[in-house]
């Protein structure tokens, strides 16, 4: 004898007798309940609708049917939480669109259902990894003062009150709840640098913010990162630490969630399944800035955006390297100076910098990291050569002054990970509740 809770997905009758079709969201698959005629919940059936939660009672018997091993024959089955005609979710298919609007109902329907579960396991996977490696977990501020980009597009962090009578003084000026302006993190990077100049190999993993007016299937106002950073550690030992992670995070996936993935590979993405076993069996290739730059105007392929040295690869440049002229992952190194950020390391030929990106088929970019730049000196140069409050960084010039090591980590955006491995085309549906800009529902 079992008892489980759930949602009917569907109700049907036949030949005297009633099924109802249960999820109750652990795996992709429902639950066929059978409903005899003599039970005395036969005559409920009439009433019960799609969407309804339900809680069985009965036994588990072998089933006759196509598609499914078991089934449950049913001694009770009570409607917990009814649901009316106008349920939004009636059993047909809906557009991703449409279920941005209900995203507080869209985990109940099959897609939505497994990308959480795929995020779930991939979640879990990025602890299991770096702990298995001995790096320390570190959590870093969501609010900071210190723009780890130098881009300029942080939320800003205000003080928002009733409005004072004028006779008890004038509403609070921005910032000054910190005493200096604040906003949300575009990164943990700089802190967890911080630990990891004392305690070795650090990660942090959680939220980060970016004020981009960005309306594109591939950016979120609100995101979570992945960031690792090792002490004594150089460029290859980071590309080394990228290639080994993504690895991991794609095997763990393809073998913890398969009923998820072979719907993905069927109904959102055919050939999912294949490409990811082949980013698996490949070997990723490493090639520099320049190279990429020459093999791809050699090519003779025209592209919507210019290529010339100095400019950052778009998307289209990385997929048409990764798909058409290395045909697997590449590693790509050595970028100029001019289009990384600051901390950075540069190389002895003052053009470039030790800065490495991850390309993957169907995608491009899913990966980006460097060697950090350990000279005081130069660290300091490049801060006032994008024109930085140099004295907003003393705590992170200190880390150069003090027992400086060459150190290495990179930068996995979270969501960006979970809509490659499903094959999801728009990133907003690969996070419980999507934030962008002028949408901040629920």
């Amino acid at each position: 004898m079992v008892s489980f809770g759930g949602w009917v997905r569907t109700v049907r009758q036949g030949k005297g007798v009633g099924f109802v079709e249960v999820n109750d969201g652990s795996c992709f698959s429902s639950l066929q309940v059978v409903v005899e005629p003599e039970s005395p919940s036969f005559a409920l059936l009439d009433g019960i609708a799609t969407g309804a939660s339900v809680w069985v009672t009965g036994t588990i018997v072998d089933s006759p049917g196509k598609g499914q091993k078991y089934e449950v024959r049913a001694e009770s089955l009570e409607v917990v939480g009814p649901a009316p005609e106008d349920y939004p979710l009636q059993k047909k298919r809906h557009s991703f669109e449409y279920l941005r609007e209900i995203a507080h109902l869209r985990p109940r329907t099959n897609t939505f259902g497994a990308v959480l579960r795929i995020r779930n396991i991939l979640a879990r996977t990025v602890h299991d990894f770096f702990q298995s490696r001995g790096f320390l977990y570190v959590q870093t501020p969501i609010i900071t003062t210190s723009d780890c980009e130098g881009a300029g597009e942080m939320f800003g962090i205000t003080v928002r009150s009733e409005p004072e009578p004028a006779d008890q003084g004038a509403e609070r000026e921005p910032g000054e709840f910190f005493g200096k302006p604040a906003g949300l993190t575009v990164s943990g990077q700089l802190e967890a640098e911080a630990v990891c100049s004392a305690l070795g190999d650090v990660y942090t993993f959680g939220p980060t913010f970016r004020a981009e007016n960005s309306n594109t299937s591939r950016h979120l106002s609100e995101f979570w990162m992945v960031e690792p950073e090792m002490a004594f550690a150089d460029i290859h030992d980071d590309m080394d630490l990228a290639e080994d992670f993504l690895r991991h995070l794609i095997r763990q996936v393809l073998e913890e969630g398969a009923d998820d993935m072979a719907f993905f590979d069927q109904w959102v993405d055919k050939g999912l399944v294949d490409r990811l076993r082949g980013v698996l069996d490949s070997s990723f290739q490493r090639i520099s800035y320049t190279e990429a730059i020459e093999r791809l105007q050699a090519s003779g392929k025209s592209f919507e955006f210019p290529l010339t040295w100095g400019l950052d690869l778009q998307s289209e440049h990385e997929r048409f390297l990764t798909e058409e002229l290395l045909r697997g992952p590449v590693i790509v190194t050595d970028y100029p100076r001019v289009i990384k950020p600051f901390y950075m390391k540069q190389n002895e030929d003052g053009r470039t910098v030790r800065a490495m990106d991850v390309l993957v088929p169907g995608v491009g970019e899913i990966m980006g990291g460097s060697q950090r730049e350990d000279n005081l000196e130069r660290l300091e140069r490049g801060i006032e050569h994008l024109g930085l409050d140099k004295a907003s960084y003393w705590w992170y010039l200190d880390l150069r002054r003090y027992g400086s090591v060459p150190h290495a980590g990179f930068g996995l955006g979270f969501e960006r990970a979970v809509q490659y491995i499903t094959g999801m085309q728009n990133i907003r549906d690969v996070i419980p509740f999507p934030r962008t800009p002028r949408h901040a529902e629920f």
